[in-house]
């Protein structure tokens, strides 16, 4: 299973990062081991001070393919939730003025926040709303009609590169409003209202 992601897809969340906006889609991966399920809590690390919470829609590849064409690229996924793209900020940085490589600020152990499963079916795809509630109080709010890049084009373009395999996860990119993660902290995800996951910061 590979876990792709997808950078800078919403044009706010670039701008409040003063990067620009991108006109192919950003990709980066993380490793199976970055994956966190079943509601379990994220102990923060020692290697950071800086880790900011990124919510963002995930979808499951349902089926194997390469080069897959544009029309058919919605066959190709068949569920979706939310998940917590957890970033180190300062390695980021770090690692970028340095002009090196920066999988270890997006890689690490249970970056990768993961909740609960939704039929592609039960969902207006093109209007899919979703948010982000940290103890209780909304932090982060997205509408999949705000993306750069819609599902099909992320799926067509990492198949030009990447054999996408049946269990494969696509982080597709995450709105504005991100921010710091503090022990003691509750994260909740949501798709149409409905809580996908809750994450305790410990």
């Amino acid at each position: 299973m590979t876990i792709f992601c997808i950078g800078r897809n919403y044009s706010e969340h670039a701008k409040e990062l003063n990067n620009p906006i991108p006109t192919k889609p950003v990709v980066f991966c993380k490793p199976s081991g970055a994956l966190l399920r079943e509601n379990k809590p994220f102990f923060y690390p020692d290697f950071s001070t800086d880790i900011q919470y990124e919510i963002e829609l995930v979808l499951k590849i349902c089926k194997s393919g390469k080069s897959i064409p544009l029309a058919k690229c919605s066959d190709y996924y068949s569920h979706i939730t939310v998940g917590l793209d957890l970033t180190a900020r300062d390695l980021q940085q770090e690692c970028k003025e340095k002009g090196l490589p920066w999988e270890i600020s997006k890689g690490f152990d249970h970056s990768a926040i993961i909740g609960n499963w939704l039929d592609k079916n039960d969902l207006n795809l093109n209007n899919i709303e979703f948010e982000l509630h940290k103890n209780k109080l909304q932090v982060q709010y997205g509408k999949s009609n705000e993306m750069i890049f819609s599902f099909e084009q992320i799926i067509h373009y990492l198949s030009r590169f990447f054999r996408l395999s049946q269990g494969d996860l696509i982080y597709t990119g995450t709105p504005s409003g991100v921010g710091p993660i503090h022990k003691g902290e509750i994260f909740e995800g949501f798709i149409e209202k409905k809580q996908l996951f809750s994450c305790e910061i410990k």
